[in-house]
């Protein structure tokens, strides 16, 4: 293997360390509210959350208009050409811009909140705190413009950092408002949350220091018109993606019940935790990096490849973990009231195996500002994913939403590949198909295996299989990195436990 190839794993590997250990702690401070949320509240509670929850984000993802994706793009474009007057332009119009919509979605939520409340919940009794979810609008699509900034500069450790202290500080304030308040307080926890991302975001973002330009309307038209004409389709995206969660939770609410859209809730934040840890790490760096090879197809389908392949190195082991104890799991991170949301984390977990592949190869559309092509596949992948929550729900009960969303992602998979390989003429590398066939096979036994062992058997299963994979993807991706530039005392303990090969390969 050649030397500058395993130098792009080692950049993979350190984003993915700096931007990893940053989630490890959000998740920490996740876990604690969420925990907070499932004791004071129950399922019920953390059902009204979810709506709550997808309510602001359906208007979020509506105000931002994909500013965020696509900020990240232009500036990080914006940034290759070393032309610090486009740098300038590009980052004054993005904030403002930031504040503009983020106003403009607010106002919006206050106009609609008892429309929407009915439609929610099927009268007028939550429209005050609907309302107040505009400040959440507000507040997130502000972070969102100077998260943009930050990733596009590719400040990874200011990422990290403005992520682990908004995180901190929404916990430590968010938390006594649901203790004195109880379900009332629900709308306001989210505000807290939202109101701490917009403090730390502020203060990394102006760390960046641009030349003073002065802007006339003409250019920041022009520019405001780059950034939303790709925006407009990640906007579009987010929006699908949001509101078919916002349906799902509707039609459990409407079927079945307020603790059946509590019991989704609590799977789905369970699920998509550690991979969307891993998702989130690769992905600040990531992004920008295959948005400057966009012209290079053998250099993108390259870095998707080698994104792809970290990915379910890292991934595998989580999700054998998450499938094995998953009883475990649910009560250790909400309570014993929740055990009926073992089942759809089982059918989740194997969607976002789906995901971690799929993701990667995603981007090349992105990356390539193929808008219309990115916006046809995220519409088919949603309409997909709500129609087939509104049957398998009929017909399975709420496990059906779990069902619905590895049927979405298996759908995304083929459809996202088949689309690559139009633009790139990207195929899988051999290792990992190998990589993804060994996985595959594990984690289907591991989920078989509940249907057909007792819950000790599917226990010591899970371990096996977890430790196994655990130790073979620790020095498979020891041996594509360039682990003598890693800390001595990191070298000893993997070499203390055979993880690191016995000599570099250079």
């Amino acid at each position: 293997m050649q030397t500058s190839e395993k130098s792009t794993y080692g950049q993979i590997l350190k984003s993915s360390a700096i931007i990893g250990g940053s989630s490890v702690l959000n998740i920490g401070f996740g876990i604690i509210r969420t925990k907070v949320l499932a004791v004071l509240l129950g399922p019920a509670g953390l059902g009204l959350l979810g709506l709550y929850s997808s309510i602001s984000d359906l208007t979020r993802s509506i105000a931002l208009m994909g500013m965020n994706d696509s900020g990240v793009r232009q500036i990080a474009a914006a940034i290759s050409t070393g032309n610090t007057s486009r740098v300038a332009r590009m980052v004054t119009v993005l904030r403002r811009m930031a504040v503009l919509l983020g106003a403009l979605g607010a106002l919006a939520l206050v106009i609609f909140c008892k429309p929407i409340s009915r439609m929610t919940f099927g009268g007028e009794d939550h429209a005050g705190a609907v309302a107040l979810l505009s400040l959440c609008v507000l507040f997130a699509t502000i972070s969102a413009g100077q998260g943009a900034l930050v990733q596009g500069a590719r400040r990874v450790g200011d990422l990290a950092r403005m992520s682990v202290l908004g995180a901190f500080y929404g916990t430590v304030f968010s938390i006594p408002i649901i203790y004195f308040m109880g379900q009332r307080g629900v709308a306001p926890f989210l505000v807290c949350v939202a109101a701490m991302g917009i403090v730390t975001s502020w203060w990394y973002a102006r760390k960046i220091k641009v030349e003073p330009e002065q802007i006339g309307m003409k250019e920041i038209a022009l520019e405001a018109s780059e950034l939303l004409k790709l925006g407009f389709v990640f906007m579009a995206s987010g929006f699908m993606t949001v509101g078919a969660a916002y349906l799902i939770r509707i039609i459990l609410l409407r079927k079945i019940g307020v603790e059946a859209a509590g019991y989704y809730q609590s799977a789905w934040v369970l699920g998509g935790i550690y991979v969307g840890f891993i998702l989130q790490a690769m992905g600040a760096d990531f992004y920008p990096r295959l948005t400057a090879a966009a012209n290079d197809n053998i250099e993108c389908n390259r870095l998707a490849n080698e994104q792809a392949e970290v990915g379910l190195l890292l991934a595998g082991p989580g999700l054998l973990a998450t499938l094995s104890f998953a009883p475990l799991v649910i009560q250790l991170f909400y309570s014993a009231k929740f055990g009926p949301a073992v089942e759809i984390l089982r059918w989740i977990c194997l969607g976002m195996m789906s995901r971690v592949v799929t993701w990667p190869m995603g981007f090349i559309i992105v990356a390539k500002g193929e808008r219309k092509l990115f916006f046809w596949t995220e519409l088919l992948a949603n309409t997909a994913h709500a129609g087939l929550a509104y049957v398998f729900i009929s017909v399975f009960g709420f496990v059906g939403a779990g069902m619905a969303f590895l049927g979405m992602c298996l759908l995304h998979a083929a459809v996202v590949l088949l689309m690559v390989r139009r633009l790139s003429g990207f195929r899988w590398s051999s290792a990992n198909k190998r990589i993804g066939f060994v996985l595959g096979a594990l984690i289907a036994a591991t989920f078989l295996a509940e249907y057909w062992l007792p819950q000790m058997g599917v226990a010591l299963l899970g371990t096996v299989a977890t430790v196994l994979v655990g130790f073979w993807s620790v020095r498979t991706l020891c041996s594509l990195a360039l682990t003598e530039r890693f800390p001595p005392f990191v070298q000893k303990l993997l070499a203390l436990f055979r993880l690191m090969p016995a000599k570099a390969d250079v």
